[in-house]
């Protein structure tokens, strides 16, 4: 096991936690929430972890995935407005899926494209929101499946069990 993989498994391990975190409902600021954190940290971990892997001849389009993730996250945990917040990661996602469109490399960056922008979305809006939960779960998804055409295993797995814990969430919230 070398350094670069035990970073990304340790990220993981981090964004998994978050997902699994229970949401607080006595939170009264994004940045007093222990789930907001490890999502966030756990960005943070898996933007280096991409950043190595690409060095060494990994996609970029990981990195792509993160830098959305930490942009969304810095948005989270200043508690910037959802009516704020969703255009600027609107634009943002859509100029990474312009970008990753002309860095085309077949049809699976399509579904990276999808699961970018879910992801990103999530992150953004108002933690305990029906909405939050289903664009985390479907995004998720997206980039489950594109990690396993990329044979990207540790982001396979992360987004395979962060769209469990992320559907698990959105069940809750919808049987309220």
């Amino acid at each position: 096991m070398n350094s670069l993989f035990l970073l990304g498994l340790v990220g993981a391990l981090i964004l998994v936690s978050g997902a699994a975190w229970p949401e607080g409902k006595d939170v009264n600021h994004p940045a007093k929430s222990v789930k907001n954190w490890l999502f966030a940290l756990g960005a943070l971990f898996m933007l280096t972890y991409s950043l190595l892997g690409y060095l060494q001849g990994e996609t970029i389009f990981f990195v792509l995935l993160q830098s959305l993730a930490v942009v969304a996250s810095i948005l989270m945990m200043l508690n910037v407005r959802d009516d704020i917040d969703t255009p600027i990661i609107a634009v943002i996602g859509l100029g990474l899926i312009v970008y990753s469109l002309y860095l085309f490399e077949g049809y699976q960056t399509v579904f990276f494209v999808l699961g970018l922008s879910g992801i990103g979305m999530g992150y953004a809006f108002q933690t305990g929101t029906i909405r939050r939960e289903l664009a985390l779960t479907l995004g998720s998804i997206m980039v489950a499946f594109f990690s396993y055409l990329e044979a990207s295993m540790i982001f396979m797995w992360l987004n395979i069990f962060f769209a469990i814990f992320s559907g698990y969430y959105l069940t809750k919230s919808i049987n309220r």
